[in-house]
């Protein structure tokens, strides 16, 4: 029989900036929320709270805040205690992050990276420059390809 699998993967965007403690065991964990946009007319959202552990944290912590867009990969945890105040059984689930994908730039631009694309053209070169040479129709020979 197999195993059970727990895996999610959630995009969305940061609802709040990323905290960080340390637990007393000397580990560090990160805490953040995320709100994932649904896909109806009514612009609704299903919020997710996420722990990420040690170095995926420290770098959440360090490079994300409110409003940036992000892919998490993870698992579901609950978690179950007893409310001192009520008594009451209370439970909460949340994502563990094993991988957080920085979606926006450094300033918030869409792309994910802050360094200009290799394929963008220069900006003062003028569009009648570029030359583009004709390109015959006639067919391949086969026997001309080296591999």
């Amino acid at each position: 029989m197999a195993r059970g699998i727990n895996q999610v993967i959630l995009m969305g965007r940061l609802t709040r900036d990323p905290e960080t403690r340390t637990t007393p065991s000397g580990k560090t964990v990160t805490t953040f929320s995320l709100a994932v946009d649904r896909q109806t007319q009514d612009d609704q959202a299903d919020f997710f709270d996420i722990t990420a552990w040690e170095k995926t944290g420290e770098l959440v912590q360090q490079y994300l805040s409110k409003g940036r867009r992000v892919l998490i990969q993870g698992r579901l945890r609950q978690d179950s205690w007893d409310d001192k105040d009520t008594g009451k059984k209370r439970s909460k689930v949340e994502v563990t992050a094993s991988d957080v994908t920085f979606l926006d730039g450094p300033n918030g631009e869409s792309g994910g990276s802050s360094a200009p694309a290799s394929s963008a053209a220069p900006a003062n070169k003028k569009s009648e420059d570029v030359v583009i040479e004709d390109i015959d129709d006639k067919p391949i020979d086969l026997s001309e390809i080296p591999f």
